[in-house]
Formats: structure tokens, sequence, C-alpha cells
């Protein structure tokens, strides 16, 4: 297919649309036209198409001379997000009673700076595990599950040696990071190859045996990517 199809044309307007949102995702306090515009490197007039499209499907939104990303956004990632939590429930609720211990599914925020817990399984034959609660929040660089999630993603300059090491092994081991006692493993999950956008993982108190939790916990990722 040539440049000048339709079809080539249509996938080069998506593609510019993508870059517009990527680039206003990582200036949360906005940007004005020209800005975009360099950034992007594309011409203004471009930039000014892209965005009324974009603000039509409430994805862009205007603050004074500003454009920052829209609600529709929000919407969107809460489909993806009821999506992954339908596809792993089954798989999570195997993962916690293999390993008698908290299972969990952690998404990064849209900032990528924050770790958000989709949601948790616990083990159904155990009376004492940690309990580990939906919605809750913490630096994506800290614990098992932010660090499989930066692991499945591309290196960033001055990221911790930890990232590194889960990306060699394609997991992640911590122990106190978010709560004192508490071990974990977690896996990125990587559809296609793309970078995670989440993990799974297993937490309990006191240290496991990392050869044989680790293989179990990157199964699941495999499993619950597949239905993705």
């Amino acid at each position: 297919m040539s440049a000048d199809q339709p079809g080539a044309a249509g996938s080069k307007t998506i593609d510019t649309g993508l870059r517009l949102l990527e680039i206003l995702k990582d200036h949360p306090d906005g940007l004005t036209i020209s800005e975009l515009a360099r950034l992007a490197a594309i011409h203004r007039n471009a930039v000014s198409r892209h965005l009324v499209a974009l603000g039509n499907h409430r994805l862009a939104a205007r603050v004074g001379n500003r454009f920052t990303l829209g609600l529709g956004i929000v919407e969107l990632n809460a489909a993806v997000q009821h999506r992954l939590r339908s596809a792993a429930s089954a798989a999570l609720q195997r993962l916690a009673d293999t390993c008698n211990a908290t299972a969990f599914i952690t998404v990064l925020d849209i900032d990528e700076n924050q770790a958000v817990v989709l949601t948790v399984a616990e083990p159904r034959a155990s009376q004492i595990h940690v309990t580990y609660r939906a919605g809750t929040r913490h630096p994506a660089n800290r614990g098992a599950s932010g660090i499989a999630i930066l692991a499945g993603r591309p290196p960033r300059p001055g990221e911790r040696p930890e990232i590194a090491q889960a990306r060699a092994a394609g997991y992640s081991v911590t122990e106190g990071e978010l709560q004192p006692g508490a071990w974990g493993v977690a896996a990125p999950i990587s559809i296609a190859g793309r970078p995670a956008h989440a993990s799974v993982g297993m937490v309990t108190i006191g240290e496991r045996d990392a050869n044989e939790i680790a293989p179990i916990v990157l199964r699941t990722a495999t499993e619950i990517a597949r239905f993705l």
C-alpha cells in the first residue's frame, strides 16, 4: 500500500493522534499547541486538527490555551481494567490457592508513577494470610508488583538496579519494601510483546523459596495475557 492511499493516510492519522496523547500524558499540567507541535515535530495546523478530533471523543481537553488528557481516557482505562479483572479472576484464585498466599493484579496508573492494586484473591485453605486491598497505591518503583511492571517496559535512565535485575530474570522478588516482613514475587503481564501495564504477583509474611514460587507466578502471567 502506497503512502498516498486512504489506508496509509488513516494509519498515519491514528499514529499522530496517539503520539499527541502520549505527549500529553507526560505533561499533566497541559501544553499549548506550539509546545505540542515542537515536541511532536509536526506543524501547528496539524496539531490543531488532531486536537479537535481528540476533543470530539473527549480524549483531549482544553483549559485556557493549554491542552490535557480528557476524561474519555479515564473511561477507556476503566473499561480495560474491567476486562483485565474478568480475564484474571480464575487464574488469580488458582495462584492464591497454589501458593497458599494472597495473590493480586496491579496496574500502572495513567501518570506511570504510581502502581494501583486492581484485584485481589485470598487463599481459600488458609486462615492466616496478608490482607491486601484493591485500590491500594504505591510508587511504581517500589514493591514486587510495581518493579515487575517497570521491568516489562523499556529501560529508563536512572531506574533502580532492582528493576534491571527483574527485567533480566523475568520477575521481581522483594521483601519489606511496602510492609515490614512482607515477601512478594510478581511478573509483568505482557501482551504480544508490548510494554507491560500490569503485573500479577503473590505476597506472604516471611520468605519463601523464589525458585519454587516464581515459575508459578510466571505461568499465571502468561495465562492471563492469553485472555487479553
